[in-house]
């Protein structure tokens, strides 16, 4: 498939910083993807390379296979056919919910901007909103707002900018799940920055992990989740322990037992271990509880692995901190690294 959106090397300096080094990615048509990092890592900087607002100090940013933008020149945003969602929506206080829609569309005669801001609003459910204002809509509303006024000039690219960071617990979840059933509608190719692990596997085709302005990873949530190229990018997408191991002759001894793992070279190595790669079991090894709280359905425990401390959800009669409980190693939610925090070997632990 060639790709809508391509950056070559991309690079942007601020001083003696460079927030963003040498990124390469590809976005394809009709595919949402997210942009996953800390805040400060480079994220926003990108997008805003992306749309024209600032400019590459080295690399290519392709669009439908025209550069866009480079050291020596660069394309106006409105030339660009990227539409940009940033975070506080940045909807105009002064013009109502159909004039902020239709203010790219200056260009239309009056009944073809109407009609096409009332296709827009009806698109997003928004209809009834047509003569609100915007300080007197909900953070959801205001969003739905916002992304029918980016895709009111029919962009090639919708970029959106940790677009649900306002919203909280099951109201972030539904306006989250309603756009994104109207983006994928429309076919939209659209690229998420977002700091939420959690978010980023839920919505994304595809996924780009970020630290210290590099791109880490690129693929599927499940694959970037279940294979990390590094401890790093591992913690990236939730909680990862390390556990010191030895590996002999394609075995790797742990305080937890022994795994197989084909591959890796003789020596110390580090175990990197998901939480659900721990499963009580009574024939399991043991190891002291730190400390427990409770969890709703259960207590969250936290055990001593060897001096390391790891969480567990223990479903059963908690033990008190300093007794001892029996735990077992899911090997599934394992992965063997050198000392570095760098992979022993390419797939997951059998």
């Amino acid at each position: 498939m060639t790709p809508l959106l391509e950056l070559l090397q991309v690079s942007r300096r601020f001083g003696s910083r460079e927030v963003v080094n040498s990124v390469s990615l590809e976005l394809h048509p009709g595919r949402i993807a997210c942009l996953l990092g800390p805040s400060g890592c480079g994220k926003s900087t990108l997008l805003r390379l992306v749309a024209g607002l600032d400019r590459p100090d080295q690399g290519e940013i392709r669009i439908g296979g025209q550069c866009v933008a480079s050291a020596a020149s660069a394309l106006p945003p409105e030339a660009r056919g990227v539409g940009l969602v940033f975070q506080d929506n940045a909807l105009f206080p002064h013009l109502d919910v159909a004039a902020n829609v239709g203010f790219g569309l200056a260009g239309l005669s009056r009944e073809d901007r109407r009609r096409e801001v009332h296709r827009l609003l009806d698109q997003f459910q928004i209809t009834r909103l047509a003569s609100a204002w915007p300080h007197s809509l909900s953070g959801g509303e205001q969003q739905r707002v916002a992304i029918a006024r980016a895709l009111a000039r029919a962009p090639s690219v919708l970029l959106l900018d940790e677009p649900f960071s306002g919203l909280d617990g099951v109201l972030k979840e539904a306006v989250r799940s309603a756009l994104l059933d109207d983006l994928r509608r429309l076919g939209a190719t659209v690229l998420v920055v977002t700091h939420d692990p959690e978010e980023a596997m839920a919505i994304a085709d595809d996924l780009f992990l970020m630290s210290d302005g590099r791109i880490l990873q690129a693929g599927s949530p499940e694959v970037l989740y279940r294979q990390p190229v590094s401890l790093v990018a591992a913690r990236l997408l939730g909680e990862m322990v390390d556990i010191p191991g030895t590996a002999v002759a394609g075995r790797v001894e742990t305080v937890l037992g022994a795994l197989a793992a084909p591959g890796v070279n003789d020596g110390p190595v580090r175990v990197g271990l998901r939480p659900e790669a721990l499963q009580p079991a009574e024939d399991g090894a043991a190891v002291r509880v730190l400390a427990r709280r409770f969890a709703g359905d259960g207590h969250r425990l936290t055990l001593d692995l060897g001096g390391v401390a790891a969480s567990l959800r223990w479903r059963q009669a908690a033990p008190a901190a300093g007794e001892t409980v029996h735990v077992r190693l899911d090997p599934a939610g394992a992965v063997v690294f050198d000392d570095a925090g760098e992979p022993q070997v390419s797939e997951r632990l059998p």
